[in-house]
């Protein structure tokens, strides 16, 4: 099947609820047992059936077998967040005195998570440069026991070479995980060697900026029931709107990334020949770094991407031209439906492996569903708030 006919009928079984199109959304906390031994009887396979609504309903179930559809994965565990899924995927994987590698272009949260709660529980991380590369082999040590990739990163947009790093990691006895949120649908992470494949769903598959819902998804029955264990005993339990919504937002998810990639490469395109532009970060421009390993590794690209402007630019003018945008909105997310930009020079960049100029003046950009003219025309009104600035 196609990914646009299985994105549209994946998890969908009109025959078990009397014909609708879409699954119901299960608003429910407790299941009757018909009797003492059927409740008995429903406990002795793990996660099998609906048992206590934080385990999982026939909602859950839905999205998390549409979206393991989708990304070639065994099943998909959904949680309350992104932050969720990353930090209960770390969990089920690491314990006292084990050994994480984690890429240098990781989210704040997550890099907080480690630098706090995993070093707290014992749990030593290294960060890592995102081209590594085969340089990945001198990092491992006999108790590492996850390589945790992103790609591109969220912030840099540095392509990782992912089948080269996992088989390093897996000739080492590692699990590679992947923060695959930029990827969504164009990324297949399991044909590339990915072990755990990890969203942040309140992004592009809900897409419409209006519930958080994470994703763990998983290559065997195996993980998933070390995974399921793991975040069912942290107590994770997304809701059943956020289901509904992610469900309801997966279906049109690959029309919509078309529009914002294609919208984002425009954008970028245009931004390159601005002379207040140093350089546009988007691994769909030919001339980006990481475009020969995007090319050879994902299918498609999304509308997140980010600028570095020349030197010059004081922070009064730069400002200036963030607060006067009209479609532009400041905000900390992406995958919307709706444009965002925030700036991400100084403070919002840490990096501890790997160089980045921390003096530069950088700012990431959400191409979302608007006409890229009127887009065009509010960038354009921007940097002459800027050169006024």
């Amino acid at each position: 099947m196609k990914k646009d006919s299985l994105i549209t009928h994946a998890g969908r079984h009109p025959e078990r609820h009397f014909g609708a199109v879409n699954p119901p959304v299960y608003h429910v906390s407790t299941i009757l047992h018909p009797s003492v031994a059927a409740m008995e009887q429903s406990g002795k396979k793990p996660f099998e059936g609906v048992r206590y609504g934080r385990f999982g309903t026939p909602t859950t179930h839905a999205f998390e077998e549409a979206l393991a559809a989708v990304e070639g994965g065994h099943k998909t565990v959904a949680t309350s967040s992104g932050l969720a899924a990353i930090t209960g995927a770390l969990l089920a994987y690491l314990k006292a005195g084990d050994h994480l590698l984690m890429v240098d272009t990781t989210y704040f949260p997550t890099r907080k998570f480690c630098d706090s709660v995993l070093a707290g529980l014992g749990i030593e991380t290294t960060y890592y440069d995102p081209l590594v590369g085969a340089g990945i082999k001198d990092l491992l040590r006999p108790n590492t026991r996850v390589v945790f990739t992103e790609s591109p990163g969220s912030l840099t947009f540095e392509v990782q070479d992912i089948p080269l790093i996992a088989e390093i990691a897996h000739a080492h006895g590692a699990v590679v995980m992947m923060d695959n949120t930029w990827g969504v649908l164009n990324f297949q992470p399991f044909a590339h060697g990915v072990d755990v494949s990890i969203q942040a769903c309140t992004k592009y598959v809900v897409g419409h900026a209006d519930a958080m819902l994470g994703a763990i998804t998983l290559k065997d029955e195996d993980s998933w029931l070390r995974v399921k264990s793991s975040v069912a005993a942290f107590g994770h339990s997304p809701g059943a709107e956020e289901l509904y919504l992610g469900l309801r937002g997966l279906r049109t998810l690959a029309v919509r990334l078309r529009q914002h990639a294609a919208t984002a490469l425009t954008l970028c395109q245009w931004l390159q020949t601005r002379p207040e532009i140093e350089r546009v970060l988007y691994p769909a421009l030919a001339d980006d770094p990481g475009h020969d390993l995007w090319q050879r590794d994902f299918t498609g690209a999304c509308g997140l991407f980010g600028v570095i402007l020349k030197p010059g630019f004081g922070k009064p003018a730069i400002e200036a031209m963030l607060d006067g945008y009209a479609f532009f909105g400041l905000g900390f997310s992406w995958g919307g439906f709706e444009s965002l930009v925030i700036p991400t020079y100084g403070h919002s960049i840490i990096r501890t492996a790997s160089a980045w100029d921390h003096a530069a003046i950088s700012l990431r950009y959400h191409a979302g569903l608007e006409d890229a003219g009127d887009l065009i025309g509010d960038l354009e009104a921007g940097f002459d708030r800027l050169r006024g600035g």
